[in-house]
């Protein structure tokens, strides 16, 4: 291969390694993001709780109100069985007072088993706050770590670029952009391999798309030092190494 085609062999070798150290540095960041997001969901999950407490005791208070208007009602009821001047007008005072007292005991049940209720929630608010607080020490350890990690990513991805950027200097600006383009569309495969065919000498393929690729094409690679590209999926063709030689 010539030197046109020999440069975009060592970009695209360059390309390959650029392209995996930007990737370790944002699986780098994305550590601390990781975190703060678990982070933001117990903290949904809490203030969730603690509003769901915060309604249960208002219900709490409705029905004890509603039970203390029941006891006024009851203490009347009372009141009134003394002074009933017939059998009829007691027996009536006397269910009602009944009737009452056992609304009273049902409020009284309703009313423990929603405190037991808040007892648990609130256990469980407490147990998820400690958690939290853990999880931001945590987080705090891992944002120092992390930090550090991708001071050291971001110094190799600075040097790789500064390579490619030496290789592309000797890469004329057409085939360059041409480069550039094939690269974002393959995720940074923009040069690859014929692959030739077993028992076939004369059957070749694209190392990318792994379609057909001419006779002619791989002569032309061999003779010229031109930019040749897979007519399937737009790739850069070069020869391998003992298609080279």
């Amino acid at each position: 291969m010539g030197s046109l085609l020999n440069a975009l062999v060592r970009l695209q070798a360059v390309e390959d390694r650029l392209r995996a150290a930007k990737a370790r540095l944002v699986r780098c960041k994305r550590t601390v993001a990781i975190h703060e997001s678990r982070i933001k969901a117990e903290q949904a999950t809490l203030e969730a709780k603690r509003e769901e407490i915060k309604r249960t005791k208002m219900q709490c208070d409705r029905l004890d109100l509603e039970l203390k208007t029941r006891d006024q009602e009851i203490a009347k009821y009372r009141a009134a069985l003394n002074t009933a001047r017939t059998n009829k007008e007691y027996a009536t005072l006397l269910t009602q007072l009944n009737t009452t007292k056992a609304d009273n005991s049902k409020l009284e049940t309703q009313i423990l088993e929603l405190m037991k209720g808040i007892e648990a929630e609130e256990a469980e608010c407490d147990a998820l706050q400690a958690q939290i607080e853990e999880h931001r020490r945590q987080l705090e350890q891992i944002r120092t770590e992390t930090e550090a990690a991708a001071a050291k990513l971001q110094a190799e991805v600075d040097q790789i670029q500064a390579e490619w950027d030496e290789v592309a200097s000797t890469i004329p600006p057409d085939v360059l952009e041409i480069f550039k383009r094939v690269a974002e569309t393959y995720d940074g495969k923009a040069v690859v391999e014929i692959e030739q065919g077993e028992g076939r000498s004369h059957s070749y393929s694209c190392g990318g798309c792994f379609m057909g690729v001419t006779t002619e094409s791989v002569n032309l690679l061999m003779t010229k030092d031109e930019i040749i590209r897979c007519p399937n999926c737009t790739r850069i063709l070069v020869l391998g190494k003992t298609q080279a030689t």
